[in-house]
């Protein structure tokens, strides 16, 4: 291979021979200067030349095609012996191959439970030993290619279920979607809250990727052991319906009660109230459980003290059981930020504040952040009594999902 060649070599030999040649052969000469080069030629060629990395791959691929159909002209006319010799398939000689294959692949749709490879990682050495043993001699290659021919690939798990569909499910949705068009009609903030995943504070791998310098990737730890003076952090979120605006609270503590309806009363000092201010309601909309699920008596106790604070009479809308995803602020809001901040390390709470205020979006969402390091204790009972002394008015429709809280009054 020519890996002497600079790219300044290889510019002035093109150069002088760009005048003779059309695009075709143009192509053609980058991809062969490429395989000639090696490792790395395809860059090189395209640098010096200007044409795209795609098209001196084109050109290869033009090479290549050409290449296998003279080889296959040259062995029908010089070919040693007669079409169809050579040593047969190892399917031909073991019929139940396939079938033995798949048995070991999906034991539990095949018949065979107790297999000892159902709770490994089945790779194709696996499976071709286990396959010699029970007397089907094969290779880790057949074992590919059998398993490609049978449908299947390498692939990971996805995200998708989300538990048992309550049978209320879509009129509870139809419900949520009427409170939300009464109270917009009236003027009055809709808001959808919950809290994103935990971040580990320090110098973190961070899943995706960002532009630097090539060749210095940002170092961060070699391992996820949190750092217990940095901490963690706790994003909770409320996003603002009729404005496509977003506040976050970032806590250092515990995801409680207390600290949810304090992001609430946050947002409606510092946004809320200005952008509403002839507000008599406010609509939340949250998920079934955590923080703010339907059956904490701490939530119910914590927005009594907010409806008492701010005068507003706080509706209630929970998402029905297993369908958070669909919650608005997951992919109005949350999602962005979490694209906002890829594959950089959460090196403090300050960044994280930081970044997510720094979030925005062509559709115009906007968000502030604020940090809270105010510490909520976990494991606070409340008592009936508490609980009774909440203003609590449920719907007609499920009354544990859809309820409103008034203010007491003086």
């Amino acid at each position: 291979m020519d890996m002497d060649k600079t790219i300044e070599d290889i510019r002035r030999m093109y150069e002088s021979l760009r005048p003779f040649m059309n695009e075709r052969m143009k192509r053609l000469w980058a991809a062969t200067e490429a395989r000639a080069l090696g490792r790395g030629g395809i860059s090189k060629v395209a640098q010096a030349t200007g044409m795209s990395r795609t098209t001196v791959r084109a050109g290869l691929h033009e090479l290549e095609e050409h290449g296998r159909a003279t080889s296959v002209a040259r062995l029908g006319a010089d070919r040693s012996r007669s079409a169809g010799g050579g040593r047969k398939r190892r399917v031909k000689h073991d019929p139940e191959l396939p079938q033995a294959l798949e048995a070991l692949v999906e034991p539990g749709t095949r018949g065979d439970p107790q297999c000892p490879l159902r709770w490994t990682c089945k790779s194709t050495q696996k499976l071709a030993e286990e396959l010699s043993a029970r007397g089907h001699l094969v290779s880790a290659r057949t074992v590919a290619m059998l398993l490609h021919q049978a449908g299947y690939s390498l692939q990971s798990t996805r995200k998708t279920l989300e538990g048992t569909s309550h049978p209320d499910r879509n009129e509870q949705f139809e419900h949520i979607s009427g409170q939300v068009r009464q109270m917009q009609e009236r003027g009055q903030p809709v808001i959808s809250v919950d809290t994103k995943k935990k971040e580990l504070v320090g110098a973190f791998r961070n899943a995706g990727r960002e532009w630097q310098p090539k060749g210095q990737p940002e170092k961060v730890a070699g391992h996820d052991f949190p750092d217990e003076a940095l901490g963690k952090a706790i994003p909770y979120g409320i996003y603002d319906v009729t404005t496509n605006t977003g506040w976050v609270s970032v806590g250092i503590d515990h995801d409680t009660p207390a600290f949810a309806a304090e992001a609430v009363r946050r947002w409606w000092r510092s946004v809320g109230q200005q952008v509403y201010p002839q507000a008599s309601e406010l609509l939340v909309t949250a998920d079934g459980g955590g923080s703010n699920g339907y059956r904490s008596r701490a939530w119910k106790v914590e927005l009594q003290h907010l409806a008492d604070e701010t005068g507003l009479a706080i509706h209630v809308c929970h998402l029905p059981p297993g369908t958070s995803k669909w919650n608005k602020i997951e992919h109005r809001m949350f999602c962005h930020i979490t694209q906002n901040w890829r594959g950089r390390p959460l090196v403090s709470h300050e960044a994280i504040v930081s970044l997510i205020g720094s979030t925005t979006t062509s559709t115009g969402l906007r968000v502030r952040a604020q940090l809270d390091t105010r510490a909520y204790p976990i494991g606070i009972k409340v008592s009936a009594d508490e609980l009774a002394q909440v203003h609590v008015a449920p719907d007609d429709f499920h009354g544990e999902w859809n309820y409103t809280i008034n203010p007491q009054r003086s």
